[in-house]
This record gives structure tokens, C-alpha cells and sequence, in this order.
């Protein structure tokens, strides 16, 4: 019988309608297709018609508002702080907000344009824990594979790099530098290195200027294919520090200006993914040492009775 349910609600205003639309895409509702310029349908992953009386403890800074209680709409989201951080981006005032100390639930109601009143609620999800690495360099080998062409720009990421690698731990002996003429060159030279055994990561730095042919789309493609297949086959990690930019200037901006360095972001990566594949072998090392002590475990009552058997007879 019942097929489906939608609730509406209205402004009077287009520009209301635009930024009551906004809020609600940026907390995670679906904008259907259809409409126009003066409505816009949104889908939700769960929905349910609740019908309520207001309690007395109900904030009166709410209550002033809903003269009318069909303005009122209630959403629970997975994280409450960033649907509060996304209404205050957006400038909405806030009309009541409050957490339990308990629970940890918080709630809070925004006035939002149209004369619509949103209350959203919810409580802060719990990821699960996981595997992480660290920044810790110091015990560990690095080498760094720069290329020549645009030397301009690649020997600022080398120095981001080495700097990144020294604020982390890494001794200056432990640090292997190895020059190639460009960024194609890349992927065989991390390759030999990581072949070697003698790394725990390797920071490849490069610099790839859109020109005026397909030449750029070529190396860009066969540089990164080639150093993600290297990890992927050696089992080392390789930290992709090559910058693939349309003009000199966003270049100079990711060599130590306004982007910051890339050679000191890719020197973090490759001491934190050491860090990380040497917590993942742990592991692993752990879990094997567990199955076969259970196994042992298992063995044993079963040798205990052919030793009580021996003894009878």
C-alpha cells in the first residue's frame, strides 16, 4: 500500500533555497536528479517519519522558533563536529547545543534560511585501531633517486628531502644519493636500489613541465607506473616525489614556496611506510609464533594418553 514518503518543506527565496541546499549536500545528503531553480529533492541513506511531543525540557531558544512544528527537521549524523564545523562555515546561527558527558552524544539546532529549523544530532564514531607507522628515521636506510632535468626545481626537493630526513632521525651516512637524467630514468634506478637489500625506502624526486606535445602524458604515466610497480615487486616502499606541473611557476610553488617542499612531504612518507612495514612484520612474525603455539597446545593431551596407555599395559 504505502510506496513512498516525502516531506517538504518551503522558502520563499531562491538565494534561501540555494544555501539550505548547500548545508544539507555538505552533511552528506544525496541531491537527486530533477527540479529546477526553485526546488531541489535530496535522498538520505535511512529515513523514518517520527511523530512527537515536544517536552517541557525542550531548549527554549528552539521552541521560540517553532511556531509552527512542521519547520522542524531532525537529522542524525555519523559525527556531529563536523556538521557543526560545516554550519558555521556557512555562517548559520545556532539556536541551542549541548552533549551528554555520558554518552558523548551532541545535539545542537541551527536556524537555517527559509525559516527551516534543523536539529542534528549524534554521537562521534570509534575507529577501530589499526597498524600505523611513525616518524622515526634513525636506524633505518634511505636512498634518494633525483633527476637532472629541471635541476632548478629537483635540487630544492633534494634539500627538502634531506631535511626531512635528518628532522626525523636519519643519519647522513645512512642517506644514499643517486643522480638519473630524467624522470624516466626513475623507475630502473629505484628499482636497482631496492633490489639491493641494502634500503628500507626510496625517495624518488623529479620535475615534468606540460610543453606543448603528448610527450609530457607519456613520461608523466610511465614514471609513475614504473616506480609503483617497483614497490609493488621489491616489496620496499618508494615515496613519489616528482612534481607534474603545467608551468614553471606551480613548480617553484612546491619546491619550498607557498606549496611547500614535496621532496620534505615525500622524505615523511618513505620514513613513515619504513616505519609501517616494519610494524606489519612484527606482526605477522606474532601471528605465526601464535598459531603454531596453539597447534602444539592442541597436540599435546593427545600424546599425554598414549603415554597413560603404555604405562596400563
Amino acid at each position: 500500500m504505502l510506496k513512498s514518503l516525502h516531506i517538504g518543506r518551503y522558502v520563499t527565496a531562491p538565494d534561501d533555497l540555494r544555501a539550505l541546499a548547500e548545508f544539507l549536500e555538505a552533511i552528506g545528503f544525496e541531491r537527486l536528479v530533477g527540479g529546477d531553480g526553485r526546488s531541489a529533492v535530496f535522498a538520505a541513506p535511512v529515513g523514518m517519519l517520527s511523530v512527537n511531543a515536544l517536552p517541557s525540557e525542550y531548549p527554549k531558544e528552539v521552541l521560540d522558533h517553532l511556531k509552527d512544528v512542521n519547520r522542524l527537521i531532525v537529522l542524525e549524523v555519523s559525527n556531529p563536529d563536523d556538521a557543526f564545523a560545516i554550519a558555521q562555515k556557512q555562517q548559520l546561527k545556532v539556536l541551542a547545543d549541548s552533549a551528554s558527558p555520558k554518552t558523548g552524544e551532541r545535539s545542537f539546532s541551527l536556524a537555517l534560511p527559509g525559516g527551516v529549523i534543523v536539529t542534528v544530532h549524534g554521537q562521534p564514531e570509534v575507529q577501530p585501531s589499526g597498524m600505523a607507522g611513525d616518524l622515526a628515521a634513525e636506524g633505518k636506510r634511505f636512498a634518494i633517486v633525483v633527476s637532472r632535468f629541471n635541476a632548478f626545481i629537483t635540487e630544492r626537493l633534494l634539500q627538502g628531502a634531506l631535511d626531512g630526513l635528518k628532522r626525523t632521525g636519519a643519519r647522513i651516512e645512512d642517506i644514499e644519493i643517486m643522480r638519473v637524467p630524467g624522470s624516466f630514468e626513475l623507475p630502473i634506478a629505484a628499482r636497482t636500489l631496492a633490489e639491493s637489500g641494502k634500503f628500507d625506502a626510496i625517495i624518488c624526486l623529479g620535475c615534468l613541465l606540460r610543453g606543448e606535445t603528448a610527450h609530457y602524458d607519456v613520461i608523466v604515466n610511465e614514471c609513475a607506473r614504473g616506480i609503483g610497480q617497483s614497490a609493488q615487486e621489491t616489496g620496499v616502499p618508494h615515496a613519489f616525489g616528482v612534481l607534474t606541473c603545467d608551468t614553471l611557476e606551480q613548480a617553484i610553488d612546491r619546491a619550498g614556496l607557498k606549496m611547500g617542499n614535496k621532496g620534505f612531504e615525500a622524505a615523511l612518507t618513505a620514513v613513515e611506510m619504513a616505519s609501517l612495514k616494519k610494524v606489519a612484520s612484527q606482526e605477522k612474525k606474532s601471528s605465526e609464533v601464535g598459531r603454531r603455539s596453539s597447534g602444539k597446545a592442541k597436540k599435546r593431551p593427545v600424546r599425554d594418553q598414549a603415554k597413560k596407555a603404555t604405562k596400563r599395559r
